[in-house]
């Protein structure tokens, strides 16, 4: 009988690890607000990183379809809408980190650490510059 549980809890396992995976659709709520902004869609880059790109605008104070007027380069007066906004994120432990996040809002680029939270259902994404205790947190929800 024992021998069943463990071998039980090895095969759950993997499948714990998955549901904690940044991997998915998320609406992002707005830290300031409360209320949500976009869709975005979290994703596998070919290099094994994690990226994110933007499908979808909830809201936003610059009308339905806002550009990034702020942003530099090629991001210059782009649509935020299918903008990679999150890029270069690598696992370490229980969280992602290592890569950096766009505002679109801002046009700024800052560090960010993807915390999966209340079973994977919810993700903190913390924007920093520097020291991670200089930023913000957003938490956003799982859409799939």
């Amino acid at each position: 009988m024992r021998t069943r549980l463990i071998a039980l809890l090895f095969l759950l396992l993997p499948l714990t690890a998955f549901a904690q995976s940044p991997v998915g659709t998320w609406t992002t709520i707005d830290d300031k607000t409360k209320k949500p902004k976009s869709v975005v869609e979290i994703f596998e880059a070919r290099d094994g990183t994690l990226s994110g790109r933007v499908v979808e605008i909830l809201h936003s104070d610059r009308g339905p379809n806002p550009v990034c007027d702020k942003c530099s380069g090629e991001l210059k007066n782009k649509p935020v809408k299918g903008m990679v906004i999150l890029w270069g994120v690598r696992r370490k432990g229980n969280v992602w980190e290592g890569g950096q996040i766009l505002d679109p809002a801002s046009g700024k680029v800052y560090s960010v650490k993807l915390t999966p939270v209340d079973g994977g259902r919810k993700l903190d994404v913390r924007g920093f510059m520097g020291f991670s205790l200089l930023g913000r947190t957003q938490t956003w929800t799982r859409r799939d």
